[in-house]
């Protein structure tokens, strides 16, 4: 892998992460979008929320199957790759959300944050599974959905490797049938990871040159662009409750995404914002974690100052959160650095080169739980 392709992967995943902070900006009802209060605000919040956003889980999902792969079929260890994924994804998983499920549990029983999270008191054993481990439901820290599901793919990668270089067109047809059409979840929260992670088997073991369209790079962001803008329009006229074929049509502009966000890489990362993104690490992960929780908790205390502009609160919570979570990542890199590894499943990029990069609202209404 060139430091061109691990530059773009970066940029891709800091900049994936921070628009999927705009889709977890919670609202209630009175505040939806789709009821259009606030005219050209509540579009350009559809616009990020729902369309153009939604790209972040399958392309993030692609980059993990392009990476697990990178090295071809026959080098691929599935038992070291377990241990290693069970330090680098699950450790944290567990840790960011099962300690958010006690805080929320905590909270709880003194009287705090019920009508902004689920109810931890009155809910049984099983269900409190879900709400710390997302065993069969989204965790009460929502974003980790993800890295829960990207557990299952990583388990399933073996048969999904087989699959992908015997039969691929079957293989991805299948999968992204299963992604846009109303078809039972299964043992997944959310379907396009499935279908992104496989299609990034493919780009590896196919061995695709992920450059060859670089050339083309502008006219295709700007074509992803547009489509994007068209579906935030017809989401905004029919939403929250979309027909059914637009919805399809969301599911399939997200899968697009990852061809699209790729182009954009390739025009962003020759800025010279472009580059300081790409030579990030460990901080697209802690922001991921860690946003959710944030965003409650200025929800919290929004509701409490009788502010009732909605969208003051929309376009400056998650800048705010952003600011603080790369202020605290920087604070513990420098002063405990051994918890920010444990936090981020060793994602500090201290060792990080260029052939080896590194690894990859509860209250009203949430796209994410569609």
């Amino acid at each position: 892998m060139d430091a061109n392709v691990s530059a773009r992967i970066n940029l891709m995943r800091i900049l994936l992460i921070s628009g999927i902070v705009f889709v977890h900006v919670p609202y209630n009802p009175q505040w939806s979008p789709f009821l259009g209060n606030y005219g050209m605000l509540d579009w350009l919040r559809v616009f990020l929320g729902e369309s153009l956003f939604r790209i972040g889980v399958p392309c993030l999902s692609a980059i993990s199957g392009y990476l697990l792969f990178r090295r071809g079929l026959a080098d691929f260890d599935y038992w070291k790759t377990l241990k290693t994924k069970a330090r680098t994804v699950l450790l944290p998983f567990l840790i960011w959300s099962g300690s958010f499920f006690v805080l929320v549990y905590a909270m709880q029983r003194q009287g705090l944050g019920f009508g902004y999270l689920p109810d931890t008191i009155n809910a049984t054993p099983r269900q409190w599974l879900s709400m710390a481990f997302a065993i069969e439901a989204t965790p009460v820290n929502l974003p980790l959905y993800f890295l829960r599901d990207l557990m299952l793919c990583i388990l399933l990668s073996p048969l999904l490797a087989l699959l992908v270089s015997r039969y691929p067109r079957v293989t991805l047809l299948a999968l992204l049938a299963y992604a846009i059409l109303p078809l039972p979840n299964g043992i997944f929260l959310k379907k396009s990871i499935l279908f992104g992670f496989s299609a990034g088997i493919y780009a590896s073991l196919h061995g695709v040159n992920i450059k060859m369209l670089d050339r083309f790079a502008a006219p295709i962001a700007a074509g992803f662009l547009a489509i994007a803008v068209v579906i935030a329009v017809g989401l905004y006229y029919t939403g929250p409750d979309f027909p059914l074929w637009l919805d399809m049509a969301l599911r399939l502009t997200s899968i697009a995404g990852i061809i699209g966000s790729w182009a954009i890489s390739e025009l962003l990362v020759r800025t010279r914002f472009g580059e300081k993104l790409g030579r990030g690490s460990g901080l697209s992960f802690w922001i991921f974690c860690g946003h959710y929780p944030l965003l409650v908790l200025f929800w919290m205390i929004w509701n409490r100052t009788g502010l009732s502009y909605y969208p003051l609160f929309y376009f400056t919570a998650p800048f705010i959160a952003l600011a603080i979570l790369v202020a605290s990542h920087n604070l513990v890199r420098r002063l405990a650095p051994d918890l920010l590894a444990l936090l981020t499943g060793s994602r500090t990029g201290a060792k990080r080169t260029a052939t080896q990069p590194p690894q990859g609202a509860q209250p009203g209404y949430s796209p994410q739980q569609r």
